[in-house]
């Protein structure tokens, strides 16, 4: 062995050793990346389908997936996802993520199921801060008070009834929790006047493209 030989040697073992544990480490991080974005996947999926259906589509809804930046109509001026869901390719429902900013503690974060005809079939609410024990009987798991919206239509009730009881309107307000009843009342209805209006848009905006809608219900003009 010569003297040459002796120095790089050493230095040689020690690159190589680096490369495969720089190897091994990027094998590991897609593995782990790969099993989020799968889990992650599978928890849209299931909240997908607390909300639509199965009888109303034969595809992958959280395949045919669109953004929408319409701050008037989804109270979010960020872009926000809307799912189609199709049967025989046919747009039959839309779900839709919207934004209920005039909650009692701020933003209401709501998923919800629209059929094509404007009917809701289905509520969820995503994330919240209102009160434990009043505001927070909007979620369907801590209460009943969403089922009145169930199967409801822009014209059932008519327009000038989709208000609180106690202002005139068709529902009933959860107790000791009218500013959060009132939200999100205002964002279902939004929701069910933005599938009526654009409904065709909706439909026909390439998967993963950005629909940008700049108007917004007569009420909030």
């Amino acid at each position: 062995m010569t003297p040459g030989t002796a120095l790089w040697r050493p230095a040689l073992t020690l690159a190589l050793v680096a490369l495969v544990g720089l190897g091994g480490l990027l094998g590991l991080r897609a593995l782990t990346a790969e099993r989020i974005t799968e889990q992650e996947r599978a928890r849209e999926r299931a909240a997908l389908a607390r909300v639509l259906p199965p009888a109303l589509h034969d595809n992958a809804p959280d395949e045919d997936r669109i953004l929408l930046l319409a701050p008037g109509w989804l109270g979010s001026e960020a872009a926000l996802p809307l799912r189609r869901a199709r049967r025989e390719g046919r747009a039959s429902a839309f779900v839709i993520e919207a934004v209920a900013p005039d909650g009692y503690n701020g933003d209401i974060r709501l998923l919800l199921a629209a059929s094509r005809g404007g009917e809701l079939l289905g509520l969820r609410v995503l994330e919240h801060r209102e009160t434990p024990g009043l505001g927070d009987g909007i979620d369907p798991e801590r209460s009943d008070w969403s089922r009145q919206l169930q199967g409801r239509r822009l014209r059932d009730p008519p327009r000038a009834d989709w208000r609180l009881r106690q202002e005139g309107g068709a529902f009933d307000a959860l107790a000791g929790a009218t500013l959060s009843s009132r939200a999100v009342l205002g964002a279902v209805q939004r929701a069910l006047e933005l599938v009526e209006r654009h409904g065709e848009a909706l439909a026909a905006a390439p998967a993963g493209s950005t629909l940008r809608l700049d108007d917004a219900p007569e009420a909030l003009r």
